[in-house]
């Protein structure tokens, strides 16, 4: 499994020109599934999510401008984004190779089942919509972002 994350001053994401999902101050994360990923892993990319620090810690003098926050101790919103594109190959040719991605109907199941927990974790939790052609708009503070990455 891959996320995608972003710092993000705001982030929202639209589908037939609704908004169906939208945060201020957070985290924009693009989620990739893998055909052996479940939701034991699921959950550890969630943690892991939420523990990331990448905010700025100005409380503290001797800490200013270290990244030394996480996304709850900002009390700042998280977005979820299924991105099945993150598992593309990209190593040979021109084209991606979309084979390392989870076939569509155990994806949806899976991130639906990742949003869950995610939302027992983090009461400021948004989503796109699975399988939709999705515009996402954003924000990128920093710019900040990391590929993380969970077996």
């Amino acid at each position: 499994m891959k996320a995608l994350i972003q710092r993000v001053r705001r982030a929202s994401v639209t589908v037939d020109a609704q908004c169906v999902g939208t945060i201020e101050q957070g985290i924009l994360a693009y989620i990739g599934l893998g055909p052996d990923d479940d939701l034991t892993s699921a959950q550890r990319m969630v943690d892991k999510i939420l523990t990331y620090r990448i905010f700025d810690n100005d409380d503290d003098p001797a800490k200013y401008g270290k990244l030394d926050k996480n996304v709850q101790q900002v009390g700042g919103g998280l977005l979820l984004v299924s991105q099945f594109t993150l598992m593309a190959k990209t190593d040979k040719g021109r084209r991606p190779d979309f084979g390392g991605a989870m076939a569509p109907d155990a994806a949806q199941a899976l991130f639906a089942q990742l949003v869950a927990y995610a939302n027992t974790q983090h009461p400021n939790l948004a989503t796109g919509q699975f399988g939709a052609n999705m515009q996402v708009s954003s924000v990128n503070d920093g710019p900040l972002n990391f590929l993380l990455e969970v077996n």
